[in-house]
């Protein structure tokens, strides 16, 4: 839990800045993360719209009275340690403005469409000779190059034309999605991996580049074994919903009073299990004695097992069977997760000021990062839409109050 606000950043990414033309999900995770640690993060948003999440719910934040203040719990998801800046970037006094913030800043961040920022005069190939140690990241559905380049992505399509889908899901039933926007939020990592790689780069060389992200490409790449298994059998890769590929017994079983995890890795941990449960001989039935056995033989384990199982509840498993290192664990629904004392003790749960909501504030999810040296640290909560606008014009390029006051009066504020 933190009070704080609006305080100088501490982590290691403090000192540079980030110039955010992205909304709904890739993008600002990405640059949520930079924020995070510690880098000044300009949300440019378009003037009267603002990113598209804001307006993505219920549930949105609530005061006292229980009426709805504005912003979504979406939109609070990925938008922590931003500041707002309206910037209307169609208007040629916006795209004049956003070249001045470009100039004073070490990072771009875009998610429009391939080649959507080059009719505002804002592509790479714009601004790359006036700013050569300028890193600017694209993020689209499919990349700048290749035969659908020019579509817009979306997670969904990217679960699906990626893979994943295929994986996910019981033997029978149908594809199935990931319960969030998986594909977007891994984009997002590997975006923010990407430009700490280039930010390096510069160090060394002085020059910036183009980073080129794509839903799909990343979406590939965290197929890892499973699509290595492919790749080396020549086998598709079948649906095991709650079951292990390579991996057995790993899988939901059900509980005297629930369900729970079991996941023994290794044939000690069997064994350990086996001795747990009251059947020391099922460790040595050769049906299942490796884990390769127990892969080849996964359905004959899998009905034997709810027959031990059932005989004790989930705390019983959970606790008796991680005491002796087998992994085990609940199945946890939301309310036990952010009541959870090791997730807790974590800081995963956040809670910061925020204007207009029941209490004076709002509960955000933790940053996982834990530094020694430069940790983490939660200065702004996500922003109202164009709240620091005129903070950033006067901070940054030292506007006076007329020149802000005309921009506005023309609609590129």
């Amino acid at each position: 839990m933190t009070d704080t606000v609006d305080s100088k950043p501490s982590g290691p990414l403090a000192g540079l800045r980030v110039f955010d033309l992205t909304r709904i999900l890739a993008g600002p995770t990405a640059t949520q993360l930079l924020g995070d640690l510690g880098a000044e993060v300009i949300k440019i948003e378009q003037p009267g719209k603002g990113d598209d999440t804001r307006k993505w719910g219920p549930p949105f934040v609530t005061d006292e009275t229980g009426a709805e203040t504005g912003e979504s719990a979406y939109y609070l998801s990925s938008n922590r340690n931003k500041r707002s800046v309206t910037l209307d970037i169609a208007k040629p006094e916006g795209q004049a403005l956003a070249r001045r913030l470009i100039a004073k800043c070490d990072i771009l961040v875009e998610n429009f469409k391939t080649g959507g920022l080059a009719k505002y005069g804002l592509a790479y190939d714009d601004l790359k000779d006036d700013h050569p140690g300028l890193i600017y990241c694209s993020i689209t559905g499919f990349g700048q190059t290749g035969p659908y380049a020019p579509r817009a992505g979306y997670d969904y399509l990217a679960q699906g034309m990626g893979g994943i889908m295929s994986l996910t899901g019981e033997p029978e039933g149908e594809p199935i999605k990931v319960g969030i926007g998986i594909a977007d939020i891994m984009c997002g990592m590997y975006a923010a991996s990407a430009i700490l790689a280039a930010l390096h780069h510069r160090t060394q060389t002085g020059r910036g580049q183009w980073i080129d992200l794509a839903l799909l490409d990343t979406q590939v790449a965290w197929l890892t074994y499973e699509g290595l298994n492919y790749l080396t059998s020549g086998k598709l890769p079948k649906r095991v919903g709650n079951e292990h590929p390579n991996i057995v017994p790993y899988k939901t079983l059900p509980a005297a009073d629930g369900h729970f995890i079991l996941a023994a890795g290794n044939d000690a941990q069997f064994r350990r299990f086996c001795d747990f449960a009251g059947d020391a001989a099922l460790a040595d039935d050769p049906r299942f004695a490796t884990n390769a056995q127990r892969v080849r033989n996964r359905e004959a384990l899998y009905a034997l097992l709810p027959d031990l199982t059932r005989k004790k509840p989930v705390a019983d498993w959970v606790e008796g069977l991680s005491a002796i290192g087998v992994p085990a664990g609940p199945v946890n629904e939301l309310s036990q997760v952010f009541a959870d004392p090791q997730v807790l003790e974590r800081g995963m749960k956040q809670s910061m000021p925020y204007e207009g909501a029941a209490g004076g504030r709002v509960n955000l999810i933790g940053n996982p990062i834990k530094l020694s040296e430069t940790p983490v640290d939660y200065r702004h909560a996500p922003p109202k839409m164009g709240a620091d606008s005129e903070a950033v014009l006067r901070e940054l390029l030292g506007m006076e109050a007329e020149e802000i006051a005309a921009l506005r009066d023309s609609g590129a504020i």
